[in-house]
């Protein structure tokens, strides 16, 4: 955004990330109450106990914010709380849009990422210049800001089951004699071409786990989010069950800080592999 000409306020709940930032040009804030001259402010947090501690009580964000003003969400919360937080806006005068992103940390500084964008027409207006800054496609959902979260749980959901296929796949492939990474570009390079594919395999194939793009228990929350969304219209998920379950399953090892590629590790270990566990030595 500083780089777009935007004027930029930080607050972040760890001063030195926004100290880090007042060096190239944003202006800092040490309470939310600071944001309140800000007609549009963007949160990325990672769940619904987190933007309930940011946004309510009497020094919350819902108090910060000017009447007029939106609130973006960018983070990946459950519709319920996308649905409560549109009523409690509306309730201070406010509005607000859920604009979840695809796309990792990588893609972000780049601009690369796709912005899932959803809430009332002229909420979204307002808030459009900045989301094509910060990104290389808006799809825009609908004027229900759950929406967009609904999809982005259920991207997520593919993209999971997506990097447990290429992880047995390619367990297969080494136990039965290949170079993985022959192997990997063949694949990538005639049916299985797609960002997922590529990207996230290709952190299987490199058993690059660290740093984390996104951790293990963000993915497990995203996917039990989207087994409870399951449940709610009756929508039978039994594979994404398993890999929420395997997800489970790496966190009890202590692999919280791993990537959710790791689903291709779990995969090696179970098949007899002697892969190492990133991060092990220096704990």
């Amino acid at each position: 955004m500083l780089e777009s000409g935007f004027q930029v306020v930080v607050y972040d709940r760890n001063p030195p990330r926004v100290a880090a930032l007042v060096t190239v040009g944003a202006q800092g804030a040490s309470v939310l109450s600071d944001l309140a001259s800000c007609e549009i402010i963007l949160t990325a947090l990672s769940d619904d106990q987190a933007m309930i501690a940011v946004c309510d009580g009497p020094h919350g964000l819902l108090a910060s914010m000017g009447a007029g003003a939106v609130h973006v969400s960018t983070g990946t919360i459950s519709p319920e709380a996308a649905e409560a937080l549109e009523r409690k806006h509306e309730a201070c005068g406010q509005a607000f849009v859920s604009a979840p992103v695809l796309g990792n940390p990588d893609l972000a500084r780049q601009r690369l990422i796709f912005v899932l964008a959803a809430g009332k027409m002229s909420a979204m207006k307002k808030v459009m210049p900045i989301l094509e800054a910060l990104s290389q496609k808006i799809c825009v959902i609908a004027e229900q800001p759950e929406k967009a979260n609904i999809l982005k749980l259920a991207a997520n959901v593919l993209t999971a089951l997506t990097m447990q296929g290429m992880g047995e796949v390619l367990v297969l492939l080494r136990k039965s004699g290949f170079n993985e990474r022959d192997v990997f570009e063949v694949l990538t390079g005639t049916l299985f071409d797609s960002r997922v594919h590529k990207g996230y395999g290709g952190k299987i194939m490199q058993k690059h786990y660290l740093p984390a793009g996104m951790t293990l228990p963000l993915a497990v929350k995203d996917l039990r989010l989207a087994l409870l969304q399951a449940e709610k219209v009756q929508a039978v998920m039994p594979t994404a069950a398993i890999v929420h379950d395997r997800l489970v399953g790496m966190c009890a090892q202590g692999w919280e800080n791993l990537d959710w590629s790791a689903l291709g590790l779990l995969t090696a270990r179970d098949s007899g592999l002697a892969d190492d566990v990133p991060g092990r030595d220096e704990e």
